[in-house]
């Protein structure tokens, strides 16, 4: 039997997705569960630096690639902006659904408060950050490089559904910290890991910008749902 061989960039896109997708999650256990407080933001801190720096490395120095982003383009925005529309509405749909059967507002506010979001001004200093500056990196990185590594073991379908199930799992701890309900997590979670297919696919068909501002649009609509829990009534 022919002894089966890798080629050198798929060990090389292996060894880079061990690198990144665990340490991730490692950064946000720490911050939540396992050293709540001054270390364990400082570790989730740490983790962020290296999701942005590593990808950055890795791009110059084994690559050997420069780095720049694509073109954007009025096709691209308008798309970005119809399917980011599409998520919006469905994601206020989805909160609509399950708020008033599964959803414990007072374990929410508590752990919200746990973690130093005590105010109106903080939360939407914080919703802005996430809409435009993580969403930002977050396609920078697990689409830009983790699906691009991911395409490289494995293209097409599995690429999009192995780079979606990355992205969803960093997700599932704080789903977790704040909500403390298994079926909830497990409802959010699948809209994650659909979220993270449907902007593989795009970033596939349609390129960085349209996941961006779609990415906006979504985290901006949880944005709604997480001031409608912590401080509306």
């Amino acid at each position: 039997m022919r002894r089966y061989i890798q080629s050198k960039p798929i060990i090389q896109a292996k060894q880079s997705l061990l690198l990144i997708v665990p340490v991730v999650s490692f950064g946000v256990i720490m911050a939540t569960f396992i050293a709540p407080g001054g270390v364990g933001k400082t570790i989730f801190t740490l983790a962020k630096i290296w999701l942005v720096l590593m990808p950055l490395f890795w791009r110059l120095k084994i690559e050997r690639k420069s780095i720049k982003l694509p073109k954007i383009t009025i096709k691209k925005i308008n798309f970005g902006l119809i399917l980011g529309l599409i998520m919006f509405g469905a994601i206020l749909l989805a909160y609509w659904l399950v708020k008033q059967q599964l959803v414990d507002t007072t374990a929410v506010r508590y752990q919200a408060v746990a973690m130093g979001i005590n105010s109106i001004s903080i939360y939407f200093a914080g919703v802005l950050y996430w809409s435009f500056i993580n969403s930002f990196i977050e396609e920078c990185v697990w689409r830009g490089f983790v699906h691009r590594q991911c395409n490289i073991i494995k293209p097409g379908l599995i690429a999009i559904i192995i780079s979606a199930i990355f992205f969803t799992l960093h997700h599932i701890i704080p789903l977790y910290f704040y909500l403390n309900n298994i079926l909830l997590v497990i409802i959010a979670s699948f809209g994650v890991f659909i979220a993270g297919v449907i902007w593989s696919t795009c970033y596939q068909r349609s390129g960085f910008w349209s996941c961006y501002i779609s990415h906006i649009l979504a985290d901006l609509a949880i944005g709604l749902v997480g001031w409608h829990l912590l401080f509306y009534n």
